[in-house]
């Protein structure tokens, strides 16, 4: 299979390789979320001890690291001495590491730390003695985001300023979920990046020959299915009480995005409720947002930030019956084809947030923040909601953004709106405004189009 992204990371980790020198590299992010794909593609050519922790004890941890070392020495019996400890085996791969430029690679560290207590503290004394003169290349990588974030990289840990580098592995973005399918259309790419959210396991399923009602039915409609329990599989590997978790998830894809809403919704009072949603945002699954002209705002709201659990709980879970009896190839297009356009709405969104953010070539000015913006509208004593807002470092000036995923192209009527919202909101002395549309705009709205109104449309996202 093509390997596709993480470009710059794997950059980074062959200039850290190519300086000979004793490094560590901590990589760390979400389960399926392509870490082990990105150190097998920096490993493919490099003599490498490949470690992977299992939930197991320490002594079964140990029998598969040395069985790793015998086999980067090139023994492929199977027949191999264990060594008697951690710091017997970490031994070896220091001599080893005199002699060549040596990867060693400990995939899902916090299971071999739950299993040895100690060996962290061990692997600092080594990096900071038994290493220090190797041509050593460490990589400790995991999933739990809590233990790599506080056990590892925090200050109370050993390795504590041990790291040379370290790689936060986020979904894909946009730009590379497209690539997975180089024959579809924007709109059809656009759309796989709103059911998959850009997490490469979940790519993999899909076929790029297949249309995506195709892809759905095949692959995520059906019971049988590898995706269809995929949110239920997760949340159980990941938390205790998944069915508290699943009604929260359940209440946020529903529109209830206020704390009040989702507590009334699910039944448990705030503070319990805060601490549920703290580890759904830990997991990349929940997003919390305040207006970005309010960095003190009290007023947050939560959004699915995971694609992938939005797409289910608003689609899967509300037609399981049609999915385990066999009928939803009958009812797809009234049941979820029908509505895709208005489901791709807040998807859209993040779509031109990481455009302005990562490919814009022509912003006005240096960046200083981007988000959206809500608030009162006193000529209307209604709420207005801003999509995109782009500040600037300088302040004073700023980026007012609408974001229309529909199938009629944009008028002028949605400048004046903006021009109306951007007073109410009050932040800036000079304002730029710059329209997404995936239909277009009407004719009226290019001739409106100049330095300071940009209209860009969703071919425009793609063409970078």
């Amino acid at each position: 299979m093509m390997f596709i992204g993480r470009q710059k990371e794997l950059a980074k980790l062959n200039r850290m390789y190519r300086n000979g020198k004793l490094e560590v590299a901590i990589i760390y992010g979400r389960r399926r979320v392509g870490k082990t794909t990105l150190i097998n593609e920096f490993c493919k050519d490099k003599k490498t001890i490949l470690f992977p922790a299992i939930e197991n004890n320490a002594e079964q941890n140990l029998e598969i690291l040395s069985g790793a070392i015998a086999y980067a020495q090139g023994d492929t019996s199977g027949i191999t001495p264990m060594y008697r400890s951690f710091a017997d085996a970490f031994t070896k791969i220091g001599e080893m590491a005199q002699k060549e430029r040596l990867v060693f690679v400990i995939d899902e560290y916090p299971y071999l730390a739950k299993a040895e207590k100690s060996i962290s503290s061990l692997l600092q004394s080594y990096i900071d003695h038994g290493f220090q003169n190797t041509r050593l290349f460490i990589i400790l990588c995991g999933s739990s985001m809590s233990f790599m974030e506080k056990q590892v990289l925090g200050y109370q840990s050993p390795l504590y300023g041990r790291r040379t580098a370290q790689f936060k592995i986020e979904p894909f973005d946009y730009l590379d979920t497209g690539r997975w399918f180089p024959n579809y259309t924007a709109e059809e790419k656009a759309i796989m990046y709103g059911i998959t959210g850009g997490i490469p396991l979940y790519l993999e399923e899909f076929s790029p020959s297949l249309s995506i009602k195709e892809n759905l039915l095949e692959h995520m409609l059906d019971k049988n299915a590898l995706l269809y329990e995929e949110p239920s599989n997760f949340l159980k590997q990941e938390l205790r009480e998944p069915a508290t978790y699943n009604a929260i998830i359940s209440a946020v894809a529903a529109g209830k995005t206020k704390l009040s809403e989702i507590t009334s919704t699910v039944g448990i009072e705030n503070g319990l409720c805060t601490k549920y949603i703290t580890n759904l945002i830990a997991l990349g699954i929940l997003k919390k947002e305040i207006p970005v002209t309010e960095p003190k705002s009290k007023r947050p709201l939560y959004q699915l930030e995971d694609n992938f659990f939005r797409f289910w709980f608003t689609f899967v879970s509300k037609n399981t019956a049609a999915i385990i009896s066999g009928r939803i190839e009958k009812s797809y297009e009234a049941t979820i084809g029908a509505f895709l356009s208005d489901y791709m709405g807040l998807t859209f969104e993040k779509m031109c947030r990481d455009y302005l953010l990562y490919y814009d070539t022509q912003l006005p000015f240096d960046l200083s923040d981007i988000g959206q913006w809500w608030g009162g509208n006193p000529k209307t004593k209604k709420q207005a909601q801003i999509d995109i807002v782009v500040t600037s470092a300088e302040k004073g000036e700023g980026i007012i953004g609408s974001c229309k995923f529909r199938n009629e192209k944009v008028d002028v009527d949605e400048l004046s709106l903006m021009q109306e919202y951007a007073a109410a909101m009050g932040a800036f002395q000079k304002q730029y405004y710059y329209f997404f549309s995936k239909s277009g705009f009407t004719e009226t709205m290019h001739k409106k189009a100049g330095a300071h109104i940009r209209l860009f449309t969703l071919e425009n996202l793609y063409r970078v």
